[in-house]
C-alpha cells in the first residue's frame, strides 16, 4: 500500500497512469461493442440501431455462427493452415539463420539481404504472379497453396529475427561442441534451439496471429467453400439483401478466440523474447 501512495505521489505518473487507462479503454471499445452487438437479436438491431443496450439477451447467435454459419467447419480449416505453415516456417528459418550466423562464406549478406528485401514487398504486388504459380504447379484450391505461400512469405522476417538472436549467442559453446566431435545438425538441434527457445516461440505466436488472421490469400488462392478457413468464411455470411450482423459478428468473435488464448498461454515466453538482448 505505501508503495502504491509513494507512486502516485509524482503528478506526471498519475498522468501516464490516466493516459493509459483511457487508451486501454478505447482500444477496448470495439469489442466491448462487437459482444454486445453478438448478444443482441437481428430485429433488435433493425429497430433500436447499433448503439443501444440490448433490451435481451442471447446466445443463439453463437450457435447459429457454430452450426448454420460454417464455423465448425472453417475453425478447423484455419487450424490444417496455420500450423503447418508455422512448423515450416520455424523449421526453414531457424537453418538459414544458423547457417547465416555461424558460417562465413561469399554469398553470405546476399542471402541475408534477399531475406530482408522479400519482406520490404507488399502482398499487392504479389497478387497476380502469386495465383499464376499455384495454378501451374497444381495447388490452387487446395490447402498445400496455402501453406507453401504463408511459410515462403514468413520466412525473410523469421529468418532476419532468429539470424541477429543468434549472432549473440558465444561462440565459445559453438567450438566446444564441434571439438567434442558433434555434427553440425547435432549443434544446431542440441545447443542453438534450445537456446532460442524464447525467440522462437515470441516468433512464433507473432506469426499464428498473421497467419491465422490471414483473409486476402485465403480469397484469393481458394474458391471451394469447404477449404476456407474462418477468416474467408465469415464473409460468405454476408448475403446480397440481408445481412445478419449479431451472426457474422458472434462468429468473428469465436474466430478470435484460437489467437487469445495462444497470446494468454505463451505470453511469458513472447514478453520473454521481446525483451531478449534488452539488458545487453
Amino acid at each position: 500500500m505505501d508503495t502504491i501512495r509513494a507512486y502516485f505521489k509524482s503528478p506526471g505518473r498519475v498522468l501516464v497512469y490516466l493516459i493509459l487507462c483511457v487508451s486501454a479503454f478505447l482500444w477496448l471499445v470495439p469489442v466491448i461493442t462487437a459482444l454486445i452487438t453478438s448478444l443482441r437479436t437481428y430485429d433488435e438491431i433493425l429497430t433500436n440501431g447499433f448503439i443501444s443496450w440490448p433490451e435481451t439477451i442471447t446466445l443463439e447467435n453463437f450457435k447459429t455462427a457454430w452450426e448454420r454459419g460454417g464455423i465448425s467447419r472453417y475453425l478447423p480449416n484455419s487450424f490444417i493452415i496455420t500450423l503447418p505453415s508455422i512448423v515450416l516456417t520455424m523449421l526453414l528459418s531457424s537453418l538459414a539463420a544458423y547457417a547465416l550466423a555461424r558460417f562465413k562464406f561469399p554469398a553470405n549478406r546476399v542471402i541475408f539481404f534477399t531475406f530482408v528485401g522479400g519482406m520490404m514487398l507488399p502482398f499487392q504486388v504479389l497478387l497476380l504472379p502469386v495465383f499464376k504459380l499455384t495454378d501451374f504447379l497444381g495447388l490452387y484450391d487446395t490447402y498445400w497453396g496455402l501453406i507453401f505461400f504463408h511459410t515462403a512469405f514468413q520466412l525473410g522476417f523469421c529468418t532476419f529475427m532468429l539470424r541477429n538472436y543468434m549472432r549473440t549467442v558465444p561462440g565459445e559453446i559453438i567450438e566446444a561442441a564441434r571439438i567434442d566431435g558433434c555434427s553440425e545438425i547435432g549443434i544446431w538441434a542440441k545447443i542453438m534451439l534450445p537456446l532460442t527457445l524464447p525467440a522462437i516461440a515470441a516468433i512464433a505466436t507473432l506469426e499464428f496471429t498473421w497467419i491465422f488472421n490471414d483473409y486476402l490469400w485465403a480469397i484469393v488462392l481458394t474458391s471451394n467453400d469447404a477449404l476456407k478457413p474462418v477468416t474467408a468464411g465469415l464473409a460468405t455470411l454476408q448475403g446480397q439483401f440481408i445481412t445478419d450482423w449479431p451472426v457474422i459478428v458472434a462468429g468473428a468473435l469465436i474466430g478470435t478466440l484460437p489467437t487469445l488464448l495462444v497470446f494468454l498461454f505463451l505470453q511469458r515466453y513472447f514478453i520473454e523474447g521481446l525483451t531478449l538482448g534488452s539488458s545487453k
